[in-house]
């Protein structure tokens, strides 16, 4: 089937990448793994450049340097939202708890752009007829929306690989199949050591 996958990168992240081993991942190597019978001609991966913090003044260079991973892919669209910091007041959770509010000064970063730029591209993808299926790497129910218009309006076959323990229940009556993305799968599609684009040879970070 002619497919189309639909990645939330942060999403993907959270869900099974953080904290591992695994975070050098080729997207395109782990898909056509998990998809073995469909005809893949775009992965469009949506995510937001981050910023530099405190105690990790070099996190946007590692992204940079993963964004330059993936771009060697023939398969990868980028697409960037952005982040928001700023300061608000938040309850304190021990007040909370004893049924009092007391204000703490927090920061606050909020990712902004992915879901809707998500959305879209997949409905616009589904109004071209780009694609038989669609499958989504992502286990957001914010998506169900339109995930349920490509389905029902559009009549696209919809397929979901799930990056968390648990299947979104909004989410699950919209697929006509749910794989999860198991360690193993994780493990076998990562980029090697060293790769080279346009711009010269490059290697994987040595925090990641």
């Amino acid at each position: 089937m002619r497919t189309r996958v639909y990645v939330d990168g942060f999403n993907l992240y959270y869900g099974c990448l953080k904290g591992t081993a695994h975070r050098w991942l080729n997207v395109e190597a782990l898909c056509t793994a998990l998809l073995p019978q469909n005809q893949i001609d775009r992965i469009r991966y949506f995510t937001a450049r981050i910023s530099a913090r405190p105690n990790d003044p070099d996190q946007p260079t590692r992204q940079q340097t993963y964004f330059r991973a993936l771009q060697t892919l023939p398969t990868i669209e980028l697409h960037l939202g952005h982040f928001l910091t700023h300061e608000i007041n938040m309850p304190d959770a021990a007040a909370w708890r004893a049924g009092r509010y007391k204000a703490v000064r927090v920061v606050k970063t909020e990712e902004k752009g992915s879901d809707v730029n998500l959305a879209t591209h997949l409905l616009m993808d589904a109004f071209d007829d780009a694609f038989d299926m669609a499958v989504i790497v992502s286990n957001d129910s914010d998506l169900k929306e339109p995930i349920s218009l490509v389905r029902n309006r559009f009549g696209k076959g919809i397929g979901i690989l799930n990056p968390q323990a648990k299947v979104s229940r909004a989410l699950q009556p919209l697929a006509h199949f749910i794989r999860p993305i198991r360690v193993g799968a994780l493990a076998q599609a990562q980029f090697p050591q060293h790769l080279r684009d346009a711009v010269g040879p490059f290697q994987k970070p040595a925090r990641w």
